[in-house]
């Protein structure tokens, strides 16, 4: 049985801590590897991990869902750079546990015991990165971009494409710094992920490297309804906003029934994401056929909650809301650019199609 209440509670603990690291990381745009250590020594870097390498026995993968929305809230609420990053190692526990061998399993479970973080990266500049096989083995061709803790990060999954057939996943080590490329990596949010270029050219993954299956990263529904995973990260950044931007009223606009119903719509946008992520984790658990469109309706309700937090914040706060170093500030700066996550207007059209085939709610409440 899971004792996922005590490690979530010894990462409560330094949620505030986490926090002040992160102001300060993103003042320098760099890795937080202070951070980084921090939710290691929580534990809460391998509780997700599958049984065999270390991490909680759940009862069902509902409560695994459950246990990981709270997880990812929690960490999203207190920096969301720190956010990304621990989402991205999910995501490779996720992959390691659905097509890891035995033995990647026992190699991962030393990984993790030795505080090892790992990232999942697919976005590539073209022609994308290969995967051939010569009289040598196996060799790597390409880059990765947008790739998350390029040069910090111990392990990365990658994705390649063989000469023939669906793309593979190979597991690189993701802290040679002379591969790696930040200087692109300049934008207003998100500065201390440290998401630059990778360069994967030469490199020998062998055949323990090799994780699955071909095709095994693109099985639908899991590749589309994942995305629930850094909805949750998203959320408690909404969240976050929320909370700041309530301690920060004033007595002034507490007194104004107009602020209080602008401040009421913000708790009733957060809260009401918060439903749909958490029902989306349900949905996901159990790789039903609606959790792709319904997930990706999702996309788009968290996205609005956030938009309209964020402005009802900077109204009701004002230009203090916009102080640089200020931890609002810091919070809008990384959701106005985490939120860009690829392709929202057509994930949300994609929800819709199903919809009007069917009511995907489904659950004994359709509506049609």
């Amino acid at each position: 049985m899971t004792n996922l209440p005590a490690t979530a509670l010894r990462f409560a603990l330094l949620d505030g801590a986490l926090a002040e690291l992160g102001a300060a990381y993103d003042a320098k745009g760099v890795y937080p590897t202070e951070s980084a250590a921090l939710l290691v020594r929580s534990g809460m870097h391998r509780t997700f991990a599958p049984p065999a390498a270390g991490g909680e026995v759940f009862r069902s993968p509902q409560e695994e869902n459950r246990a990981l929305f709270d997880c990812l809230r929690m960490v999203g609420r207190a920096d969301l750079s720190l956010g990304r990053i621990f989402e991205g190692h999910v995501n490779a526990l996720k992959l390691f546990a659905w097509y890891g061998s035995d033995r990647q399993h026992k190699r991962l479970a030393r990984d993790l015991a030795a505080g090892r973080l790992f990232g999942v990266w697919a976005t590539e500049p073209p022609p994308g990165v290969t995967l051939a096989k010569d009289p040598f083995g196996w060799r790597l061709e390409g880059a990765k971009r947008f790739a998350t803790g390029a040069g910090s990060l111990h392990y990365a999954i990658v994705t390649a494409r063989p000469d023939d057939g669906p793309r593979r996943l190979a597991v690189v080590a993701a802290n040679i710094a002379e591969r790696a490329d930040l200087s692109g990596w300049t934008m207003r949010g998100m500065r201390a992920t440290a998401s630059g270029a990778y360069d994967v050219s030469g490199m020998r993954p062998a055949d323990d490297d090799l994780l699955g299956d071909p095709g095994v990263y693109d099985l639908e529904p899991r590749f589309t309804a994942g995305a629930w995973r850094f909805l949750a990260v998203q959320l408690g950044g909404v969240e976050a906003l929320l909370t700041e931007t309530r301690k920060a009223l004033s007595e002034a606009a507490r007194a104004d029934p107009l602020q209080r119903a602008k401040f009421g719509e913000a708790v009733a946008a957060t809260r009401g994401a918060g439903l749909w992520v958490r029902e989306a984790a349900d949905r996901a658990a159990d790789d039903h056929p609606d959790a792709k469109p319904f997930v990706q309706m999702t996309r788009g309700v968290v996205e609005r909650a956030a938009l309209d937090v964020m402005e009802i914040s900077a109204r009701l706060i004002g230009t203090r809301s916009a102080v640089e170093g200020g931890r609002i500030d810091k919070i809008i700066r990384d959701l106005s650019l985490y939120l860009r996550q690829a392709g929202p207007d057509h994930a949300r059209d994609e929800a819709a199609k199903a919809w009007l085939d069917h009511d995907v709610w489904g659950e004994g409440d359709e509506l049609w």
